[in-house]
């Protein structure tokens, strides 16, 4: 009996290792993925974001030395909003088109989605030819062409002016065969406006395609089999299966969209230009914060709206 005494004494005398729980897993999983961009963050974005601050609330004057910052408080916020004349207009531009253009590509790339993920015979190189105008409208492609490797323009410009010619004949027709079905104006003017925009809305959707084609893939084909012993349609197993199991990514897919859309506008080039230009670094130093309190009280505000309708489960 003693020996097992001085066994279990030993035991007890052993410092336990303390085992992970599954929630600290899943922590550190996710801070493991967080860290590049936060280690990228401090050390990359921090400082320059602190200097825009104050570049936005002092006046900058370039000397021998470097540059000296003199406060002038909300001065160049006044003069972004009240004075110069083409901020104003093309920041209302940029979040109209935005307005316009984020429930067009939500919708295309869905329904390309969907299509996509059907089996058929070149599968595989359909969805490679949806991705193409992500890849033609790379800055890559853009820098070839200005550099000449691409000198087509001469053809652009001929096939643009029969495009034109041959596109308000189609337009035309199509607006008086809308208004003949009993579509409201306001409908017509958007559809109109999406065939006018079908360039930009398909070179927009590449990413937008794969994210849903990716959640199209995760939801069980069981569902669907399920539903079709018990008599479902195509349309009902569709709003009942797919579209609630896919719409957590319709938010990322907004949220993305919507980033996307600020990130390539006139707003940012209006910056740039302020900036190295006309070297007025505190007025654009205010235009950028101006620029980024409203997108991001645009992704809160639709964020809100679109998280009370996702379906989770």
């Amino acid at each position: 009996m003693k020996p097992a005494k001085l066994e279990t004494s030993r035991d007890t005398a052993r410092p336990k290792l303390r085992k992970l729980t599954l929630t600290r897993r899943r922590a550190l999983l996710g801070l493991s993925f967080v860290a590049p961009w936060l280690i990228g963050f401090l050390f990359l974005f921090a400082v320059p974001l602190v200097q825009s601050i104050r570049f936005s609330f002092s006046k900058l004057t370039v000397a021998a030395s470097g540059y000296e910052l003199t406060f002038a408080g909300w001065t160049n916020f006044k003069e972004a909003l009240l004075v110069d004349a083409n901020f104003n207009r093309i920041l209302t531009g940029s979040v109209w088109a935005m307005v316009l253009n984020v429930p067009m590509i939500l919708f295309f790339s869905l329904f390309s989605a969907v299509i996509l993920n059907q089996k058929f015979r070149g599968r595989a190189a359909a969805r490679a030819i949806f991705f193409l105008p992500v890849i033609l409208a790379s800055n890559a492609v853009a820098s070839a062409e200005a550099s000449g490797l691409i000198n087509l323009i001469g053809d652009a410009a001929a096939a643009e002016e029969m495009g034109q010619a041959s596109s308000t004949y189609n337009i035309i027709s199509m607006v008086r065969l809308l208004a003949n079905a009993g579509l409201p104006m306001s409908y017509i003017d958007y559809i109109i406006e999406a065939v006018m925009r079908i360039y930009e809305i398909i070179s927009s959707s590449g990413v937008q395609i794969l994210i849903f084609l990716a959640a199209l893939q995760s939801v069980p084909s069981s569902m669907y089999e399920v539903a079709k012993l018990e008599g479902a349609t195509a349309y009902e197993s569709f709003w009942k299966i797919t579209f609630p199991m896919v719409s957590p990514l319709i938010l990322t897919n907004v949220i993305y969209t919507i980033i996307d859309s600020f990130s390539a506008s006139a707003v940012t080039e209006t910056i740039y230009t302020t900036a190295f230009q006309t070297q007025n670094f505190g007025l654009s130093s205010a235009m950028s914060w101006l620029y980024t309190v409203i997108v991001g009280v645009i992704l809160v505000i639709i964020g809100l709206i679109l998280s009370r309708r996702i379906h989770y489960n």
